[in-house]
C-alpha cells in the first residue's frame, strides 16, 4: 500500500558550498562576511548532526544517510548571508537555517521515491538501500524535526515553515496532475518550479532577514529574489540533467527524463514539433525510448538524450535561466549597496554559471 503522505520531487542541486562561496566572496573586502558565514555554516552542520538523533537507532541511521553523503548547504548559506542585513548570524538564524536545510533534505528522500532514482549525491538512493516505505518515513521524520525547530522560534517561524511546506506539496501536486485543458504548459511548469524550488529558497532568504531583526522593508526584496533565483536554479538543473558527465552531477544523463519527468527542453521541443519535422522525430524518440515506462534505456535512449542536449531548445532553456537570474538581481534594488547585495548578485550569477 502506498503512503498517503505528500511526496516531493527533486529540488535543484549545485556546486559544492565551498566552490560557491569562492565565487560570491571573491574579493578581500568580502573576507569578513565570508568568515562569518563559514562560521555559521559550521554551526548549522553541527546542529544538523545533533538534530538527527532518534529513539529508534535505525531511524537515526537512515536520517543521517544523505546528510553524511555531503550536500551543498546553499539554502543555509543564503539565510546566513541575508542575516547580515540585520544583526548577523545570531542563534535564531542558525536554528532557522538548520530547519530549512532539514526540509530540503527531507524532500530528497521523497523525491527519489517519486523518480525511482538509483543514486543521490553519488551514493545509492535511500529507497534503493531500504525500500520506498523507509525512505518516505525518513523524509517524514525530517519534515517533523524541521517543524520542531521552527516552533522554537515562535509563531512567525511556524507560519513560515507551514506556508513553505504547503507550497512545496502544492507544487508537486500541480506537477503530478499536469496543466489544465487550455493552460500553457510552459507557464504551468514555471508555476510548479516557483512552488517547489523557489518557495524554499525564498524561505531561506526571508528567514535570514526575519530572524536577524533586519529592517522589514528588506524582507520582500529577498523573497522576490529567492523566488526568481529558484526558478533559474531549476531551469539550470534541467540543462544539467542532460550532462554527459555523471561524475559531476552524480546522476546518469537524463535521469529526470528516464523517470518520465517533463522538463523545459522537452516542453519547448513539443512546441517546435508542431511545425518542425526534425523536432517531431526527436520528440517521438524521447517519448518512446526514454520517457515511457518499461523502455529498455539502452543505446537508443542515450542517443536521444544526446540529441536533446545538442538541440536548440536546450540552449533556449539556458537563456531563460539567465533571464530569471537577471530578474532576481533586479529585485534586490531596494537593498542598500554593500557586501551583502554584491554577494547576492554573485550568488545569482553563480547559479547560471554552473552550466558552463
Amino acid at each position: 500500500m502506498k503512503s498517503r503522505v505528500p511526496v516531493i520531487r527533486r529540488t535543484a542541486s549545485v556546486t559544492s558550498q565551498a566552490g560557491l562561496g569562492e565565487r560570491i566572496f571573491s574579493t578581500s573586502a568580502d573576507r569578513g562576511l565570508a568568515a562569518n558565514i563559514d562560521a555559521g555554516i559550521e554551526k548549522v552542520e553541527a546542529a544538523l548532526i545533533d538534530e538527527l538523533v532518534y529513539a529508534n537507532e535505525i531511524a537515526t541511521v537512515t536520517s543521517r544517510y544523505l546528510l553524511n553523503a555531503g550536500g551543498k548547504r546553499v539554502r543555509p548559506m543564503l539565510a546566513l548571508l541575508t542575516a547580515h542585513l540585520g544583526e548577523g548570524v545570531v542563534p535564531d538564524v542558525v536554528t532557522a537555517a538548520t530547519a530549512i536545510e532539514l526540509t530540503h533534505l527531507a524532500s530528497l528522500y521523497h523525491d527519489d521515491v517519486m523518480d525511482d532514482a538509483d543514486k543521490r549525491r553519488g551514493v545509492p538512493s535511500a529507497q534503493t538501500v531500504w525500500g520506498n516505505s523507509i525512505a518516505i518515513l525518513t523524509g517524514d521524520l525530517l519534515f517533523a524535526r524541521a517543524s520542531q525547530l521552527m516552533a522554537r522560534l515562535g509563531e512567525r517561524a511556524i507560519k513560515l515553515q507551514a506556508t513553505t511546506f504547503e507550497r512545496l506539496v502544492l507544487g508537486q501536486f500541480q506537477e503530478t496532475v499536469g496543466p489544465r485543458v487550455g493552460e500553457d504548459p510552459v507557464a504551468h511548469y514555471i508555476q510548479v518550479l516557483a512552488g517547489k524550488t523557489g518557495s524554499l529558497i525564498a524561505a531561506a532568504a526571508q528567514g535570514g532577514v526575519v530572524f536577524s531583526n533586519a529592517p522589514a522593508e528588506y524582507e520582500q526584496p529577498v523573497v522576490d529574489f529567492g523566488e526568481k533565483i529558484g526558478v533559474a536554479f531549476q531551469l539550470i538543473d534541467d540543462v544539467l540533467d542532460l550532462s554527459p558527465q555523471p561524475q559531476e552531477t552524480g546522476k546518469v544523463p537524463g535521469t529526470d527524463l528516464r523517470a518520465g519527468v517533463v522538463t523545459l527542453p522537452v516542453l519547448r521541443l513539443r512546441e517546435r514539433a508542431a511545425s518542425d519535422g526534425a523536432s517531431a522525430d526527436l520528440l517521438e524518440r524521447l517519448e518512446r525510448d526514454v520517457m515511457t515506462a518499461g523502455a529498455e534505456q539502452g543505446a537508443d535512449a542515450d542517443a536521444a538524450i544526446t540529441a536533446l542536449r545538442e538541440h536548440a531548445v536546450t540552449a533556449e532553456t539556458l537563456a531563460e535561466a539567465h533571464g530569471w537570474a537577471r530578474d532576481a538581481v533586479a529585485a534586490l534594488a531596494p537593498l542598500p549597496n554593500g557586501s551583502v547585495k554584491k554577494a547576492l548578485t554573485r550568488f545569482a550569477e553563480s547559479i547560471v554559471e554552473r552550466s558552463s
